[in-house]
């Protein structure tokens, strides 16, 4: 008996990544959805048996489909399938009703064993590329949109970055859809204004290189969020000091950047080292910090990550700055593991 299943997810590498993940004897019938409101209308109309969702979408989120589906308790299994980490992303969908939750990239092994667990696959779990036939047309991997497959790419690093704070202050991080541009070194400043939430920031620069491909890492603190954040932290000293800024914006820089990456270094198949953090500027405008920065480059990739912790009114944003010549082969890199 065929089997419906629905992939939800508002990217349509991560749509193509997934379908390639479902093992080819597992007799299956595939439908897409690129958000949630997309999904519960499939659900309604019998098409998702079992549904891989992600958490991160516009319209309607993973949380918001996950209680829908547990308040009219629709006929469906879920498996999220998400660069959010967190054990608190986790034990909330799993506590909404879903079977198991699984990282970006796809697992084939981890897929493989939550499909057999659950008693949905247990043939032959080997996972070639399926013909256009199997998957809508729309879904077709014809031709990879570019900044799609490079914010897909950034949702994973943010996610798996997001993971390694969240468990470092025992906190939830709130995780957006990663803002992508492909823009002129001209074109900077409008970037830094949509970054800018205050008149006064610090901030940090990493770069890092590997073969052939380098980039620049941006931490940007508001400044009213250095009380709150160095609370967190739980350092010794009590009273908050320009050394205990300093020190908490190296520390999060280091886990954030980090953790970044690493997540790159696997998707990309590269190995990054990156260099000691320097300190772009202290209470100052966030426009001055970056005019010169990087001026040197043409074109350049923006990935804008703005993280956030609700309970305690802290934003942030991480900065990946990728130069012209780095961003043709990191696609080509992406296409051909994913694509």
């Amino acid at each position: 008996m065929t089997t419906p299943v629905l992939i939800c997810d508002d990217s349509g590498f991560a749509r193509r990544q997934m379908a390639r993940s479902v093992p080819d004897a597992w007799d299956v019938e595939i439908s897409f959805a690129e958000n949630g409101q997309e999904a519960i209308d499939l659900i309604r109309q019998g098409k998702a048996d079992v549904m891989f969702l992600d958490l991160n979408m516009p319209v309607m989120d993973g949380y918001q489909t996950m209680q829908v589906i547990k308040e009219e308790d629709l006929p469906t299994m879920v498996i999220v399938v998400s660069g959010d980490v967190q054990p608190a992303a986790r034990e909330r969908m799993i506590g909404m009703g879903a079977l198991d939750f699984i990282r970006k990239p796809i697992d084939n092994e981890k897929l493989s064993a939550i499909l057999s667990q659950y008693g949905l696959f247990t043939g032959d779990t080997s996972a070639e590329q399926r013909s256009a036939k199997q998957a809508d047309a729309g879904e077709a991997p014809a031709q990879v949109d570019k900044l799609d497959a490079y914010r897909e790419m950034a949702n994973v690093a943010m996610g798996q970055a997001g993971e390694k704070l969240a468990k470092l202050l025992n906190e939830f991080i709130d995780l957006p859809i990663p803002n992508v541009n492909l823009i002129e070194t001209t074109e900077l400043h409008m970037a830094i204004e949509a970054v800018q939430r205050s008149d006064s920031v610090s901030a940090i620069s990493q770069g890092f290189i590997s073969a052939g491909i380098n980039g620049e890492a941006l931490l940007i603190f508001n400044d009213s969020n250095f009380t709150n954040m160095v609370k967190l932290l739980k350092y010794k000293k009590a009273k908050l000091s320009e050394e205990m800024e300093l020190e908490a914006l190296l520390d999060v820089s280091n886990i954030l950047v980090g953790a970044c990456l690493q997540a790159l270094s696997s998707q990309l198949h590269v190995k990054f080292t990156h260099n000691h953090p320097i300190i772009l500027g202290r209470h100052c405008e966030l426009d001055e910090l970056l005019t010169s920065n990087v001026s040197r480059w043409n074109k350049i990739l923006a990935i804008e990550i703005g993280y956030s912790i609700k309970m305690h009114n802290i934003s942030f944003d991480l900065l990946l700055l990728f130069p012209d010549h780095s961003i043709e082969l990191m696609f080509d890199k992406l296409v051909q593991v994913g694509g």
